[in-house]
């Protein structure tokens, strides 16, 4: 194994002169930089992040808690901050809560043992009083994606729910729907509690009284959106527009309603949430809401970093969706 002084003899320094070198904290010449540089690709040298990490009293990694690992969501997430981390000479130590309330407990824990400079929690179903306790105890900081945490707003990252599916239905009640069906997300979720309440409240400005046959509980998943668009078409109910509160169940939907012989958007217009990156090649294309999912991670990144830097930090803001209005919508006939 090349060692760090097998590099201060190659480039003829000290061997403090190429721990200087590694570290970047020390001004030094640009030629005893380059001298050490070549060196270390010459030599194939790999310094000893561990041995590194105990001298800044710094792990140099970045702890992430997702729910889980299905679907194109948390493959952008996980991407975008697998870049960020990297970028910032940090490694992402990665765990999943399992979608439950323990587990993601357990999970935070495990990375805290791992002794991960800050760790960011994706979280669904922990309860607020919870998130509020991790923020406060935690001996490392902790950054909540997903969730709010009250009283800590430059701790969570978030998402506009309300506003993004009152856009949506905004758009499709301009195109003359009066009878927008709705496949919800699993109401035991904050997000999926907030889609839903949206929906009816657009429907109520609206002067609509929306009965419950116009709703199905689904599971997030394709299957799940596949089976529920089947119970409203088999309810028999009368609708010109459907909302599925996430792509996945509505890419399911879309199934159902092609086997019925109910053409999209001609007969139904369909609505999405998300942008998965399937939604504009579906035919026809879905009408959907972007979630800046890229952005909120990276955002996420920076905050638990400074966070663990000791740099002052600011509330967030929460983030908002954008319309995404392609083939799977149209103005009501007649």
């Amino acid at each position: 194994m090349v060692t760090m002084q097998d590099v201060a003899e190659k480039a003829g320094v000290s061997k403090s002169t190429v721990s200087r070198v590694l570290s970047g904290k020390v001004l030094l010449s640009q030629a005893t930089r380059d001298r050490v540089n070549a060196a270390i690709a010459e030599l194939g040298f790999r310094p000893n992040t561990l041995a590194q990490a105990l001298a800044n009293q710094t792990s140099n990694t970045l702890g992430l808690v997702v729910s889980n690992f299905e679907g194109p969501y948390f493959g952008r997430l996980l991407k975008t901050m697998a870049q960020q981390a990297e970028l910032a000479g940090k490694q992402l130590m990665v765990t999943d809560g399992h979608d439950d309330p323990l587990r993601e407990r357990a999970a935070v824990e495990l990375l805290v043992d791992r002794c991960c400079d800050a760790i960011i929690l994706y979280s669904r179903y922990m309860p607020e009083a919870d998130l509020v306790q991790l923020v406060e105890t935690l001996p490392v900081p902790l950054m909540v994606m997903n969730r709010p945490v009250p009283g800590y707003p430059e701790r969570a990252v978030v998402f506009d729910q309300t506003g993004s599916v009152t856009a949506a239905m905004a758009y499709l009640l301009a195109q003359g729907h009066r009878h927008i069906a709705c496949i919800s997300g699993p109401q035991r979720t904050l997000t999926a509690r907030a889609r839903l309440t949206a929906w009816r409240q657009a429907l109520c400005a609206a002067g609509i009284d929306a009965p419950e046959s116009w709703l199905v509980e689904g599971d997030n998943l394709v299957e799940g959106g596949y089976r529920a668009c089947q119970q409203l078409l088999a309810r028999g109910i009368d609708f010109t527009a459907l909302f599925a509160s996430n792509d996945d169940m509505a890419i399911g939907a879309l199934r159902a309603l092609r086997e019925a012989g109910i053409q999209v958007p001609a007969q139904v217009s369909l609505f999405g949430f998300d942008d998965e990156p399937a939604a504009a090649y579906l035919s026809p294309a879905l009408s959907t809401v972007h979630v800046p999912i890229e952005q909120m991670s990276e955002l996420a990144v920076h905050q638990a970093l400074r966070l663990a830097s000791g740099v002052p930090v600011e509330g967030l803001p929460p983030f908002c969706g954008q319309l995404r209005l392609r083939e799977s919508c149209q103005q009501v006939q007649g």
